[in-house]
């Protein structure tokens, strides 16, 4: 009977204290998700977005969401007479304290990966100097609005978005 009791003891100590680990580790992997948070947080980006600067007939739209801390995820479109005549899948993913942006459209068998260049609160900077057009992406919050923009040396294309409110 004593060695039961023993035993009971043993065995309950070895409980508390793996609960109390457990706990442990759940308040690091909270505190370090908040301090992700506070310094590196695109949520600006989430939602649906519509071009406000795009040609008349046509309607371009992106709509983002986020996967995790560490990924983004958006899909752009742009539509006319009804059709959807250009897409692609956009994602924004955190790579050695760095952000970069991958991008796939249909008709391309491969991704393109635009290296991050730099972020800060409002904006990330990501470039591609192997491919033609666009070299640099960049994205900025301005205000309630998002905007983008492709570039090279020699062209730029500026986008300008407003939240769709459903």
């Amino acid at each position: 009977m004593k060695q039961i009791i023993i035993l009971i003891i043993g065995i309950l100590f070895i409980s508390c204290n793996q609960i109390k680990k457990e706990k442990t580790i759940i308040k690091i992997d909270k505190k370090e998700s908040e301090s992700t948070e506070q310094i590196e947080n695109f949520d600006w980006l989430l939602g649906k977005w519509k071009r406000l600067n795009e040609e008349e007939g046509k309607a371009t739209f992106e709509n983002w969401e986020k996967i995790n801390e560490t990924e983004y995820s958006g899909i752009g479109f742009t539509m006319q007479n009804g059709d959807t005549i250009k897409q692609e899948n956009i994602r924004l993913i955190k790579v050695s304290n760095k952000w970069d942006i991958i991008v796939k459209v249909p008709e391309e068998i491969e991704s393109v990966t635009f290296n991050g260049l730099g972020h800060s609160e409002n904006e990330f900077i990501c470039e591609n100097k192997e491919i033609d057009f666009p070299n640099r992406i960049k994205y900025w919050k301005n205000g309630n609005k998002l905007n983008a923009s492709v570039s090279s040396p020699d062209i730029e294309i500026q986008f300008e978005f407003e939240k769709i409110n459903e």
